[in-house]
């Protein structure tokens, strides 16, 4: 197995539209606007998220349940940005769609910058053959209320191909999570 570099991406984002909509390069600034970067980098695809947020809250007193899940858990923003409130917690989903191919597994990991601040991304994978939008789990792990913005790097992805294909795909399996548009929820 080994980790794919930008001229990979590239190339499987044109030849299997592996994500859409795609970046070639690394966009740092936008309109005369400094951003969190997002697009192709050496070794991996940094993601942006959606306008659209979950916020967890407990207005309603509301127990989080993976197999019962309450969705008076969170209060819906859409917006520029978002603030995530102290030890408190947010769920997003990236702009982008993905499609992994079979013989690759993808890694979701958070931008240094955010976590530097003390925002927490979830490690995620991505299996061979899943596609559809990341949703995104985003943890404030500080005593103070903390912003994330749309449209701007959050999360970064890296690319592993094996030398085989695996046996059994996520689509295979018919995972729950296939095809996701938008933020999704807990499914049990």
């Amino acid at each position: 197995m080994s980790i794919k570099s930008d001229r990979w991406i590239r190339q499987m984002a044109q030849e299997q539209s592996m994500i859409e909509p795609f970046e070639p390069g690394q966009v740092r600034e936008k309109g005369g606007n400094r951003l969190i970067s997002y697009g192709t980098s050496s070794y991996g695809y940094d993601v942006r998220c959606s306008r659209e947020f979950k916020v967890f809250t407990n207005i309603h007193s509301a127990t989080v349940d993976p197999k019962h899940f309450d969705e008076d858990s969170f209060v819906h923003v859409e917006g520029d940005s978002c603030v995530i409130p102290p030890n408190s917690f947010a769920l997003a989903c990236t702009v982008e769609y993905f499609r992994i191919p079979r013989n690759v597994l993808t890694i979701c990991l958070g931008k240094s910058t955010y976590a530097r601040c003390g925002i927490i991304v979830n490690v995620t994978p991505l299996e061979p053959e899943w596609e559809g939008h990341v949703t995104l789990e985003f943890s404030n792990t500080t005593t103070l209320p903390a912003r994330i913005y749309a449209n701007e790097g959050v999360a970064q992805m890296l690319f592993f191909e094996s030398d085989e294909v695996c046996e059994t795909s996520y689509a295979d399996r018919g995972g729950k999570y296939q095809g996701q548009r938008g933020v999704t929820l807990p499914k049990a």
